[in-house]
Parts: C-alpha cells; sequence; structure tokens
C-alpha cells in the first residue's frame, strides 16, 4: 500500500550499506548504524531549502504578527471575515503559513517507512522459509542485518515489539534494555534542547496563547513521549531519531547564525546609506551653493508704499484703540500741492515782495 514510500527509503538505506558494507564488512552493525545516520542525513540534506524557508517565514510572521492581532481583535466575532483579513495580510507579507510545517510533515513519512523497512527484515514469508528479500535488499542483505549485532544485541530488537507499529511477538525483551535505554536518553534530550533552541528564538512580545501551548508540548510533551515510546522502538530507529535531532539542532544553530548575520549586514547598510545623505557636522557648504533661507510669512506682500514707523516708534494705530488694523499705504504728494504749501507758509522775501506790490 505504501510502496510508493517504502522503496526509496530502503534505496537509500541500500546505497549507504554498499558504502559503509565495503570498508567496514557488511555483517557489521556499525556499518548499519552508519547508513541509518547518513540516510537521516539524506533525507535532511534534501530538506535543507524547505527549513531555510520555514525560518525565514517565522520571521517575517512575527514582524507582522502586531498586525495579525488587531485583525483578530477587530473581526472577532466574524471569523469568516478574521480569516479572510488574515490570508490577506499574509498574503501581502508573502507569508505561507504551510511554509513552517513542510519540514515536519515530509520527515513523517521517511520515519514510518523506516520503520517498516527495518521492521520487515525480521518479518517471515506467510508461507514459512527464510526471508528472501526486503525491498531493494536480497536475501544476503537481509541476512547481513538480521547476523549484525550491537553490543551482542541485534538492531533490529526492541525492548518491546508493539503489533501496531508492525512487530510480531508481545513479550518483554529486557536484553535490549541496556543498549536502547540510553539511546531513548539522548533522543528525548536532544528533542528538548531543538525546541528550546527554537523557542528562544521568537518574540515574547508576539506570543499568542496558541504558540504558547505548542512550545509547551514541543519543550516538554514530545520529549516525555520520545522517552516513553522509544521502548517500542527497535535499535534502528532509535539511531535514526538521535541522528534526526542532532542534525536539526546542528541545523538550527547554523542556520540562525547565517539570518542573523544577513540582518545586521542589511542594517549596516541602511545606516551607512543615511549617514552618507546626512551633512557632516562643521562641514562647509559648497562654492557657489547658497544657503537655504526661510521665508517669513506676512499678512501681505511687500510694496513700496508701506507705511513708515513713526517718529515715536510706534505703529499705526487708531486713536483710541488698542487694536492695530491693516496698514493703509500712504498717498503719494504730487508736486504742485507741496509748492502751493511752500508759497501759502511765505518765505521772507516772499511776503516783502507782496506787501510792497500791495503799497503801490
Amino acid at each position: 500500500m505504501l510502496d510508493f514510500i517504502y522503496y526509496p527509503v530502503s534505496f537509500i538505506l541500500w546505497c549507504w550499506h554498499k558504502v559503509f558494507g565495503f570498508v567496514l564488512g557488511e555483517n557489521n552493525a556499525i556499518a548499519w548504524i552508519l547508513a541509518i545516520m547518513f540516510l537521516t542525513f539524506t533525507v535532511r540534506g534534501i530538506m535543507f531549502k524547505p527549513f531555510v524557508n520555514q525560518v525565514r517565514s517565522m520571521k517575517k510572521m512575527q514582524e507582522f504578527a502586531p498586525e495579525l492581532k488587531k485583525v483578530q481583535k477587530k473581526y472577532a466575532n466574524d471569523k469568516q471575515r478574521q480569516a479572510m483579513e488574515m490570508q490577506k495580510l499574509q498574503r501581502e507579507h508573502g507569508v505561507n503559513p504551510l511554509g513552517s510545517c513542510l519540514p515536519m510533515l515530509l520527515q513523517i513519512p521517511v520515519f514510518i517507512g523506516l520503520n517498516w523497512v527495518l521492521r520487515a527484515f525480521s518479518i517471515h514469508p506467510a508461507g514459512g522459509g527464510p526471508k528472501t528479500e526486503n525491498y531493494f535488499f536480497n536475501q544476503q542483505g537481509v541476512e547481513s542485518y538480521v547476523n549484525a549485532k550491537l553490543f551482542g544485541v541485534n538492531i533490529g530488537d526492541a525492548i518491546y515489539h508493539a503489533s501496531v507499529l508492525g512487530g510480531q511477538g508481545g513479550a518483554v525483551n529486557w536484553h535490549v534494555a541496556p543498549v536502547a535505554i540510553p539511546l531513548m536518553i539522548l533522543a528525548s534530550v536532544l528533542t528538548h534542547l531543538t525546541a528550546r533552541h527554537s523557542a528562544a528564538r521568537q518574540d515574547p512580545a508576539s506570543a499568542t496563547q496558541q504558540t504558547a501551548m505548542m512550545q509547551k508540548l514541543t519543550m516538554y510533551i514530545f520529549p516525555l513521549g520520545v522517552l516513553v515510546f522509544g521502548a517500542f522502538f527497535p535499535i534502528g530507529l532509535l539511531v535514526y531519531w538521535l541522528s534526526n535531532n542532532g542534525w536539526t539542532l546542528m541545523q538550527q544553530r547554523l542556520v540562525y547564525n547565517k539570518i542573523d548575520k544577513e540582518e545586521e549586514a542589511k542594517k549596516a547598510e541602511a545606516k551607512e546609506k543615511r549617514d552618507a545623505l546626512a551633512p557632516r557636522p562643521g562641514a562647509k557648504p559648497k562654492p557657489g551653493q547658497k544657503p537655504v533661507q526661510q521665508q517669513k510669512k506676512t499678512d501681505q506682500p511687500d510694496s513700496p508704499t508701506d507705511e513708515k514707523p513713526s517718529s515715536n516708534g510706534k505703529g499705526s494705530t487708531k486713536a483710541g484703540s488698542p487694536h492695530k488694523f491693516a496698514r493703509q499705504p500712504a498717498r503719494p504728494q504730487n508736486g504742485t500741492a507741496q509748492q502751493r504749501k511752500k508759497q501759502g507758509s511765505g518765505g521772507k522775501n516772499s511776503g516783502q515782495k507782496g506787501s510792497g506790490q500791495k503799497r503801490r
């Protein structure tokens, strides 16, 4: 039914077993352990780019988390409108919510496929007789896996073979515990450290009730589940879980540091651009460059006929009123009026001349 998963997984495992079996021997348990570990590294290497996209997507979601909270609060009574506005906001920021779940979803088929392929080595055919093949492995490969022992324990054994997970037999194999329990503890600790390192990257201000609950699940419940349900996993599958979590922890540190350096470089570049455009303190203007002066605003535009201040220094105001009125332009005085005024007042010579004429 799931042969489209089993065959690719068994093929990658077969390739790596051929590589390490050529060096260490095909029946060597270390060759099988290394083959399972490098199967894990191969799959995680294929999913490296989706993981980087996942980290960047989570970073963007943290940046516009306040806007997301505003939408949730604004449309709290209209769930349909709230979902539409949230999708619109995610499209504007170029965020795909499924991008953060893709690497985890891709690991589930690999885990299921490897679990079945490793258990299928020990399952005999229904008609009886020895097992002759196991997907890409022939009878020689099957016998090599069955006979490989790590500290006296077959790597296909588990503390308890649960039939739900594809195992046969209900007896407890206590002789497997000395090898399986240390692997279970290490896998549980690495699961906790991986979740803890990822939670430390999230902004507490943007955390919601759902994200806080997910952090507690990944940091405490999942490691506890690995510790409890690891008793049902064969040794080979525990090696896969251990190497997978070790790879994840190392990959997170590398990718997070790289993204942090990119953000610091962008901030430094933006700061350099601002500093380059801003004038330096004490810098002199270039030759021919005039300083920019702000023009004062007046009630009326300047004109050559504006009223001049009076001799007493006070402005033109109306008598008996404390308020100032708009300035009135001074009336022009023509030359004839000035001449008449001078003649009327009379000089010394003009008065004598006039009086002398009357006497005559």
